[in-house]
Parts: structure tokens; C-alpha cells; sequence
């Protein structure tokens, strides 16, 4: 069964040369102009990733990825951004919204076509994983599954956030690059700026972490990267006060 693409750019001669080119691939291809059609389309076709645009009429990219990401039907969708913006700074703003990845105009539609391939196959490969359980306290990754828990409380992640809390589930306690961590999660290279793992683990951060500005799972190792404790500072300042406890 092919994939399922939702193209979305107010630009109608880009949305015609992309969908020629990812109909040449093989994928099915729906289109839409502006941000109130593509959320209509995501309801009513849930598509396997959307191409999004960033600057559009009546909702803008941003406000639609904020939107499927808040809504729990659509909330793994994978989204591919569009931008015709240079600024890191609005690249890196998608990406914390929850976009998987980006790409900068003008573009090569090959590129597009590999990147969009690039995230199904996360997706595909997080479904078909034979069932792997990952426990580091109160958190649970189920990557048969592909469910994340907290304290027993659901967690929605979107694909690339899944992909980068699994790589580190599995390895607590070491110390990850950005390099390191686009090649074990993502499998190709985000154009040289690392930075974008930034956004996500910013991101995994707020969805996992009690205080995000204080984590307890995922810290910053200066000069290197990140690394997922194998015991969150959390259990380690309970059992202190156990302890604390037990000596009064």
C-alpha cells in the first residue's frame, strides 16, 4: 500500500512540481492551499506525513502543526516544513512546535521526496520493531507498541522524538553527540545543523521532565551532547530523604 502525502503550499506551481514528483515515487498525493483545507484534509484523510508550508493564508504553518500536534488523533502525524525563511531561528521554532524535520527554499524536489521517505520509514520501522520494553524510572518506552509512559500517565511523542528518547533509553547513562544521536535516530544529517536536536530534546523535555528547566532524565553534557540517566536525579533525591527518614 503506497503512502499517503499531503502537500500543503498557497504556491500552486511548487504544490504541482512536488506532486509530480512524489506521485513519481509512487505515493498518493493529496493537496491543499491553505491551513483550514489541510486540517481538513488531515481529519478527514489522515495521511501518513504532511509537506507544510510555513507562510500560508488563514492558518500559517506554525499554527497548524501546533494544532495536530494538541489533537490526539493526528498528534504522530509526521510533518515535513517549507520554509522560505534563512533564519535559523524560524527553522528551529517549527521544529519545537513539533515538525519532524525541514526543508529551506528553493529546493531540490528529490530532497523533499527523501526526507518525507526518510520519516516514514522511522515511523514504519518504530511499528515493526519486535516488542522492546526500556524502563528508567517512572518512564516506559514500548517500542512494539510505540508508547511512552510517565508514571503510568500516556505521553504523545511524535516520531522524531520517539526515535531520539529510544536511542537513549537504550544506552542510559552514555553521553550522545548530535551527531551521534541524527545518525542512531534519524539516519541522515539535517544539512550540517546539529542545533535541530536542540529543539527536539527541548521538546522531550517538557512532554517527560517534572521541571524541564531542572531535568531529572535527560542532561546536557558540556561540550559533548546529552545522555538519559540511568537514575533520575528525582529517585535519588527520594531515597536521600528515605534515608534521611530512617536515621531519625
Amino acid at each position: 500500500m503506497s503512502a499517503r502525502v499531503l502537500i500543503v503550499d498557497d504556491d500552486r506551481q511548487i504544490v504541482r512540481l512536488l506532486q509530480s514528483y512524489f506521485e513519481r515515487a509512487g505515493m498518493t498525493v493529496f493537496t491543499a492551499y491553505d491551513g483550514e483545507e489541510a486540517l481538513h484534509y488531515m481529519r478527514r484523510e489522515r495521511p501518513d506525513c504532511v509537506v507544510l508550508d510555513l507562510m500560508m493564508p488563514k492558518r500559517s504553518g506554525w499554527e497548524l502543526t501546533r494544532l495536530v500536534r494538541a489533537d490526539a488523533h493526528l498528534a504522530a502525524t509526521p510533518i515535513l516544513m517549507l520554509t522560505a525563511r534563512v533564519d535559523d531561528t524560524d527553522k528551529l521554532i517549527g521544529l519545537e512546535l513539533g515538525a519532524d524535520d525541514y526543508v529551506t527554499k528553493p529546493f531540490n524536489p528529490q530532497e523533499v521526496v527523501a526526507r518525507v521517505r526518510a520519516i516514514l520509514r522511522r515511523a514504519q520501522w518504530s511499528a515493526q520493531t519486535p516488542p522492546t520494553i526500556f524502563q528508567v524510572g517512572g518512564l516506559r518506552l514500548n517500542a512494539g507498541e510505540h508508547t511512552v509512559t510517565l508514571d503510568g500517565r500516556p505521553v504523545d511523542l511524535t516520531p522524531t522524538e520517539f526515535a531520539l528518547l529510544r536511542a537513549m533509553m537504550a544506552n542510559p547513562d552514555y553521553a550522545f553527540t548530535r551527531g551521534e544521536l541524527i545518525e542512531q535516530a534519524l539516519g541522515y544529517d539535517y544539512e550540517g545543523l546539529e542545533r535541530t536536536i536542540d529543539s527536539h530534546i527541548k521538546n522531550l523535555r517538557r512532554k517527560i521532565e517534572p521541571d524541564p528547566a531542572n531535568p531529572s532524565y535527560i542532561e546536557t553534557v558540556v561540550g559533548v551532547g546529552y545522555r538519559l540517566r540511568a537514575s533520575p536525579l528525582g529517585e535519588g533525591r527520594q531515597r536521600d530523604a528515605a534515608s534521611a527518614g530512617d536515621a531519625l
